[in-house]
Parts: C-alpha cells; structure tokens; sequence
C-alpha cells in the first residue's frame, strides 16, 4: 500500500474529553479498542495520532480489513 494511501487511512474522527485524573482521554470510534491519553490537550492528540498509525499499520500486516471512519456526531 502506498504512502499517499495510508495517509488517507490514518486522517479519523477522534473523541477527546478529560478524565477522572485530569488528563485528556482520545478514543477513535471507528477503531475499537484505540484509545490513548496525555496530560494536556496536545500531547492526548499526539499520542492517540500515533496508536492510530500503529494500529492501522497492524491491520495492514495482517491482512485485516481497515473500517471505514464514518461517524455523524449528533448532539441530542
């Protein structure tokens, strides 16, 4: 799979709030299990930018279908 590819397959809505002990939980939806946290803001999205590559990555090695990230996030 090309470099161009990958970077597409990587771009995924990601869920970001804080928790209990005050740092910031991110969570990808589209790729249970894939959740990742930091202590502020930024480092929670740097963190869960690359559990995303790796977990992709993993998927691609193994053959695995890469789900689709199509969320609609609806505020009731």
């Amino acid at each position: 799979m090309d470099a161009i590819k990958i970077k597409s397959l990587i771009k995924r809505t990601v869920l970001l709030y804080p928790g209990e002990d005050g740092y910031f939980i991110a969570e990808v939806p589209s790729l249970p299990g894939c959740i990742s946290q930091g202590k502020t803001r930024q480092k929670a999205l740097e963190n869960i930018q690359e559990a995303i590559e790796l977990y992709i990555e993993s998927l691609i090695q193994d053959g695995e279908i890469i789900p689709e990230d199509c969320y609609e996030v609806i505020k009731v």
